[in-house]
C-alpha cells in the first residue's frame, strides 16, 4: 500500500502524467454532474417504481449508469446502448470480411471501426430510448401534450448516451485508462456507499430480532463483518486470477545473417486465464434476463400463464442452471473470436521459433489450442463462481442486489488493473519504479 501511494506521489511530479490523470478526473467528475440533471416530461417517482420491476437487467443497467436510470436521469442508460453496438460490431467482424479487413488495417482501421461503433450506438440509443419510452409511457406527465413528451424523454435519453460516449473518448484521447471502462468504474463506486448502507442495515436488522441487547449487537456485528470478508475474499481471489497466466515456452533457433548471427532466446506466450474479462456474464444475464423485461414492459396486467412463467424466472432454481451454462458456453464463444491459435503458430514459425516437445505447424497449433481450451474451462467456472456465490448469500441472507456484486468486483478490479498497467508503462519509460516492481 505504501509503494502504491509513493507510485502516486512520482506519477503527480510527471508534469504529462499528470495533466493526463486530472484531465481524465475532470472528465469522471463532469460524468458525476450530469448524472444529476433529471429527464423532462416524465414523472421521475413513477418511473423507478416502474423500472425497479424489470428485476436483474434493470438493475444491472442501474450499476453501469451509476444510480441514473433509477433517478431518470439523461445519463439514464449510460454507455449500455455503446457496450451493445461494439460487442454486435466485434461478433459481425468474424463473419463480414470488410470489418475484418478494418480490424487488421492498424490506426486507419481502428478509426473507421470507432466511428462505425459510434454511429451503431447511437442507433441502439434511440431504439432504446423508445422502448424505455413506450414501457414507461404511463409516467409521463400530462401538464404537456403527449407528443412533446414523447419527443423530450426520447432526445433526453439519446442525447446523454451519446454524450456519456464522447466524454469517453475524451479520456481515450487525453487523458489515461479506457474511457468507457473508466465510466463504468465511476457508476460502480458511487452506488459503493448504499450498498455497504445495505450491508450495515441487514446486520442491524439481525441484531434487532435477538431479545437481547448485548447478543443481538454482537450477532449483528458478526453478519457485518462476515459480508465484509466475504467481499475482501472476492476481491483478493478477483486480483489472483486476472493476473494469472499460462506461459507457454517459445525457443528461437539461431541463424547467421551476413556476419552476424541472431536468433537463440528463450521467450513464451502469455496466456491469461480470465481472457474473456466480464463478457460472458453480461451476454448471459443480458440473455436470461430478457424474457422478464419484455413480460414487464409489454405485458405488465396479464395473467396468462406462460407470461407469469416468465415473469418469475429469474427466481427460479433453472435460472441458475441456465446461467451456469450460459456462462460457461459465452466463454468459450468469447475465447474462439478472440484467440486465433492458428495466426499465433504461423507467426512464431515465421520468427523461426518453435514450442520445445512440439513439432512446428499443426502440432503447434493444436497444443495452443488445447490448452486455450483448458484455460476457458477454468475461465468459466472462475466467473460463474464469482457471480453465483454473491447470488446465492443474498438469497440466504435476504440481501437485495447483492446478485450484482461478483460482476461489479470483476468491472472494478479488471478497470483498476487496466489503470494501473497503463501508469506503470508511463513510468516504466521514465525509469521510475511502479506497483508492480
Amino acid at each position: 500500500m505504501a509503494g502504491m501511494f509513493d507510485t502516486l506521489i512520482k506519477a503527480f511530479r510527471q508534469t504529462d502524467l499528470k495533466k493526463k490523470i486530472l484531465y481524465t478526473l475532470l472528465i469522471l467528475g463532469l460524468y458525476e454532474l450530469g448524472g444529476l440533471v433529471p429527464v423532462p416530461g416524465i414523472n421521475a417517482a413513477r418511473f423507478t417504481d416502474l423500472v425497479m420491476g424489470w428485476g436483474q437487467i434493470g438493475a444491472m443497467m442501474d450499476i453501469i449508469s451509476g444510480g441514473g436510470l433509477y433517478h431518470c436521469t439523461i445519463f439514464a442508460m449510460g454507455v449500455t446502448p455503446y457496450i451493445n453496438a461494439s460487442i454486435i460490431i466485434q461478433l459481425l467482424t468474424v463473419v463480414i470480411p470488410y470489418l475484418e479487413n478494418l480490424s487488421k488495417e492498424g490506426e486507419s482501421g481502428r478509426k473507421k471501426m470507432a466511428k462505425i461503433n459510434r454511429i451503431a450506438a447511437i442507433g441502439l440509443a434511440f431504439l432504446q430510448s423508445c422502448l424505455f419510452c413506450y414501457s414507461a409511457r404511463s409516467t409521463l406527465i400530462t401538464s404537456i401534450p403527449k407528443a412533446l413528451s414523447v419527443t423530450l424523454v426520447i432526445i433526453s435519453f439519446t442525447a446523454g448516451t451519446c454524450f456519456v460516449v464522447w466524454l469517453g473518448e475524451r479520456i481515450n484521447d487525453k487523458g489515461i485508462g479506457n474511457g468507457v471502462s473508466l465510466i463504468i468504474f465511476a457508476g460502480i463506486v458511487t452506488r459503493l456507499p448504499s450498498m455497504v448502507t445495505n450491508v450495515y442495515m441487514k446486520a442491524a436488522s439481525v441484531s434487532g430480532k435477538i431479545p437481547n441487547l448485548a447478543l443481538g449487537v454482537l450477532a449483528g456485528l458478526l453478519v457485518f463483518v462476515g459480508i465484509v470478508a466475504i467481499a475482501v475474499a472476492i476481491i483478493v481471489f478477483c486480483v489472483f486470477v486476472q493476473n494469472a497466466e499460462r506461459r507457454i515456452p517459445v525457443q528461437y533457433s539461431k541463424k547467421t545473417v551476413g556476419r552476424k548471427l541472431y536468433g537463440g532466446q528463450s521467450s513464451y506466450i502469455p496466456l491469461k486465464i480470465n481472457q474473456s474479462g466480464v463478457m460472458p456474464v453480461i451476454f448471459a444475464m443480458s440473455i436470461l434476463s430478457l424474457p422478464n423485461m419484455i413480460v414487464t414492459m409489454f405485458f405488465q396486467n396479464s395473467t396468462n400463464v406462460v407470461v407469469n412463467w416468465f415473469r418469475n424466472f429469474n427466481t427460479s432454481p433453472w435460472y441458475y442452471v441456465l446461467y451456469f451454462l450460459f456462462v460457461l458456453g459465452f466463454t468459450f464463444f468469447y475465447s474462439a473470436i478472440q484467440f486465433n491459435p492458428v495466426e499465433i503458430s504461423n507467426s512464431i514459425q515465421k520468427n523461426g521459433g518453435f514450442i520445445p516437445g512440439i513439432r512446428p505447424g499443426k502440432p503447434t497449433t493444436d497444443f495452443i489450442r488445447k490448452t486455450s481450451n483448458r484455460l476457458s474451462w477454468a475461465d468459466g467456472l472462475f466467473l460463474s463462481a464469482i457471480c453465483l456465490i454473491p447470488t446465492l448469500l443474498s438469497l440466504f441472507a435476504g440481501l437485495e442486489n447483492m446478485w450484482f456484486a461478483g460482476t461489479s468486483v470483476l468491472i472494478l478490479t479488471g478497470v483498476a488493473n487496466d489503470l494501473v498497467t497503463q501508469i506503470e508503462g508511463q513510468l516504466a519509460t521514465k525509469n521510475i519504479k511502479g506497483f508492480l516492481d
